[in-house]
């Protein structure tokens, strides 16, 4: 059994939470499927949190924007980027400076594993595109094309919504699956882990999945949103927005 999270954004006290809750599984296998950074507080603890307990990590959208140029963000994820670039850049260490810069810029864009695949946005652009839920009845085609790139299983963040997507089209919420996906119902799938650190199906609990030789569970668990949003509020560089939404799971 391994542990795959996602989209953790800086979120200290949710990163914490989740991998307790991972140690109470008896799990020690974990996959990130990357922005470990942006819009949070903490991205730099964040960093080396995921190094240390991750046996891979792919590249996210905002991990590259750190490293590179933020594109096609709005003004507070640009914010956010800028900032933390500047804290990876402060860091009076140098070889402590240069290990998270190596670690952050060496992720791969897609890892595999037996059948499965894991990446940070979709198979056809494993960085940048997203898969909405609506997609399934807005744009078939867009899906088509994405499972004509999946050879069975691949595991994707990058929305903060946690599902399954199947090729009929069709999505199905945790809820709606009982909180767990069970391998032997399709022959493919693209499951989304949901969001550590910023969730957006208006569960505030971070998210993350567990996976078997048999079935993925949903996972969410319960952190102190509150000191986030107050760490959010007291740096001048970051929306406050990127905490408040925290509370309602937005």
């Amino acid at each position: 059994m391994f542990a795959v999270i996602s989209d953790i954004h800086g979120n200290l006290e949710a990163l914490k939470a989740v991998l307790d809750r991972i140690k109470q599984l008896d799990i020690s296998e974990v996959i990130c499927l990357g922005d470990i950074v942006g819009y949070g507080p903490d991205p730099l603890q964040c960093l080396d949190l995921i190094a240390q307990h991750c046996e891979q990590t792919v590249m996210g959208n905002h991990d590259f924007a750190v490293l590179y140029e933020p594109a096609n963000f709005n003004i507070g994820a640009e914010q956010a980027c800028f900032w933390t670039r500047q804290e990876l850049l402060d860091d009076s260490q140098t070889e402590r400076r240069r290990t998270r810069t190596r670690f952050l810029g060496s992720a791969p864009v897609k890892v595999t594993r037996d059948q499965m695949s894991f990446v940070h946005a979709s198979p056809r652009r494993p960085i940048n595109e997203y898969i909405f839920p609506d997609d399934v009845y807005s744009n078939v085609n867009k899906l088509t094309s994405i499972f004509e790139r999946v050879d069975s299983f691949c595991f994707v963040g990058h929305t903060h919504f946690a599902g399954v997507f199947l090729p009929d089209p069709d999505f199905y919420s945790p809820q709606e699956l009982d909180d767990h996906f069970d391998f032997n119902t399709a022959a493919q799938a693209v499951i989304n882990v949901g969001s550590v650190g910023q969730p957006r199906d208006h569960d505030p609990r971070a998210s993350f999945v567990t996976v078997d030789k048999t079935q993925v569970k949903f996972v969410r668990v319960e952190y102190d949103i509150q000191t986030v949003v107050d760490k959010i509020r007291a740096i001048d560089k970051l929306d406050d927005f990127h905490g408040l939404r925290l509370l309602e799971g937005r």
